[in-house]
């Protein structure tokens, strides 16, 4: 069938619409936006677009079954994340054909995101029933603590573009575990997956309300609305930093509970006592992961000089030997970035790099039309103050700057308004100690390019956000303590 066809198949017009209270509604006006391919820039499909008012309604939906969903026993609860997660499994190439379709990226790796992102109902669907609270004596006596633990209330979340499942999921997972109810808006340039994501969740057994989805064109004046109302007790946002600020000033005259992962700008620190062919290969999965469209993408490779030359000819055979191509294509290890902007941007920060004395080993051009493409590129000799030191690139590129001594290496790592994630590879357990304590970053992987995993807190500090999502942290965002005081029996 062609690829029309295999959408509908997947997805019916009637699911392209808001999901509120359960039910499939025409926005206002009959209010619709274009999905893209960004493959050739052509239309996919259109999707409801949204209002301010349609979120307003999609949170009393929400409201309405807060009580009673925070009331349904937390192994029911489990039970639906693991059917969910059990659905995700015997759909994955599917959701991973539609993922690549409106992202981009090859389906190989989308079925990476689904592996990974379905996890997160699994382990949540594990904890729903480890929310424990705590009974104690009073220290001088007399008296007994008790806590309680409950559901935060009603949640927004916003979803970013670049991994359309697995930034719903590690929101979803945890709010469905601990009893809140959601509104959710997924991005605008690849909203499909989420929308296919609740068709699963329904089949799985989710009450109608409990998870409600509203895409639009709107997004500031929606999470105006929805923030400005008192019964909202609980926002998560993954994407900028710029907007995450927004979100948080926001957030302030309802005082509500906010977790923010935002943007990165990661250090791949690589010292003389490193194993190259381990370097590289870590490289090529923290740079290369999702075209380097992601918070976590190695984004400045710090590299000692004794060994930056041979570090930087051996990335740059492993870089210019990728297939670059239409995600759905076989072969294909690059798809094309989310849009055009995408491409300027990334193409202009090579281009001053260049200007700053920087040299191209590989790639470099950005190719002529259709589709947002951009090659794997390697720079080095890049000056430190370059702005692609300095900006997150998100996109197919690394850029070499060296180092002579740790001390160097650790305070070039820190020079960044950001701390989400970044990477060490030495052989040297002193300096892996040494190094991993000093680095200001919420997550450092040590001798590997690969740090998300559900079981582990994912989150950042400084400008890159706070709160964490996954692992057995990432439940505590969603939950309230309740102390009790009780006289001595």
């Amino acid at each position: 069938m062609d690829t029309s066809e295999r959408l509908d198949s997947l997805l019916a017009p009637e699911h392209r619409n808001l999901l509120i209270g359960g039910a499939w509604r025409e926005a206002e006006d009959a209010r619709r936006f274009d999905v893209l391919d960004p493959a050739d820039g052509s239309v996919l499909t259109t999707v409801a677009d949204g209002s301010a008012a349609e979120g307003i309604e999609a949170l009393d939906a929400a409201v309405a079954v807060q009580a009673e969903w925070a009331a349904t026993a937390p192994r029911e609860r489990g039970e639906i994340l693991r059917r969910a997660w059990q659905l995700l499994q015997d759909r994955a190439d599917d959701v991973a054909w539609l993922m690549s379709l409106e992202m981009g990226k090859p389906v190989a790796e989308a079925r990476g995101e689904v592996a990974y992102g379905s996890e997160f109902f699994r382990w949540y669907a594990e904890e729903a029933v480890r929310i424990h609270g705590r009974w104690m004596q009073a220290p001088a006596g007399g008296s007994r603590l008790l806590t309680i633990r409950k559901p935060v209330g009603p949640c927004f979340f916003v979803t970013p573009w670049n991994f359309p499942l697995a930034m719903g999921t590690r929101k979803i997972g945890p709010a469905v575990a601990a009893g809140c109810t959601m509104v959710l808006k997924p991005a605008a340039q690849t909203p499909l997956t989420m929308l296919l994501l609740a068709t699963i969740l329904a089949e799985a057994g989710l009450p109608d309300g409990v998870l409600n989805i509203v895409p639009t064109t709107g997004a500031s004046e929606l999470s105006q609305a929805l923030q400005g109302d008192d019964r909202l007790r609980k926002v998560s946002f993954t994407g900028s930093t710029g907007v995450g600020r927004v979100l948080v000033r926001q957030s302030a005259d309802q005082l509500q509970r906010v977790s923010m992962e935002l943007g990165g700008n990661a250090p791949f620190l690589v010292f003389a006592d490193a194993d190259l062919e381990a370097a590289v290969d870590g490289a090529m999965i923290a740079k290369m992961r999702n075209m380097g469209e992601a918070c976590t993408s190695a984004n400045r490779f710090l590299v000692h000089v004794d060994v930056a030359e041979e570090f930087g000819r051996r990335l740059a055979e492993r870089m210019g030997a990728l297939t670059v191509g239409r995600g759905q294509d076989d072969g294909v290890d690059v798809g094309p970035l989310i849009d055009d902007k995408a491409v300027e941007s990334v193409g202009q920060l090579v281009t001053d790099a260049v200007h700053d004395g920087a040299t191209v080993l590989v790639g470099g051009t950005t190719p002529d039309g259709p589709g947002y493409f951009y090659p794997p590129t390697v720079l080095v000799d890049v000056p430190a103050g370059s702005a692609i030191n300095t900006e997150e690139i998100f996109g197919p590129v690394a850029p070499i700057t060296t180092f002579t001594t740790d001390a160097e290496a650790i305070a070039a790592a820190n020079d960044t308004e950001y701390g989400l994630a970044s990477y060490v590879f030495t052989r040297d357990l002193d300096r892996t100690l040494r190094v991993a304590e000093a680095l200001e970053f919420g997550m450092v992987g040590v001798n590997t390019g690969l740090v998300s995993n559900p079981a582990a807190p994912f989150g950042g500090m400084k400008a890159s956000g706070f709160g964490r999502e996954g692992g057995f942290e990432g439940i505590e965002e969603y939950l309230e303590t309740t102390y009790v005081a009780l006289p001595a029996p």
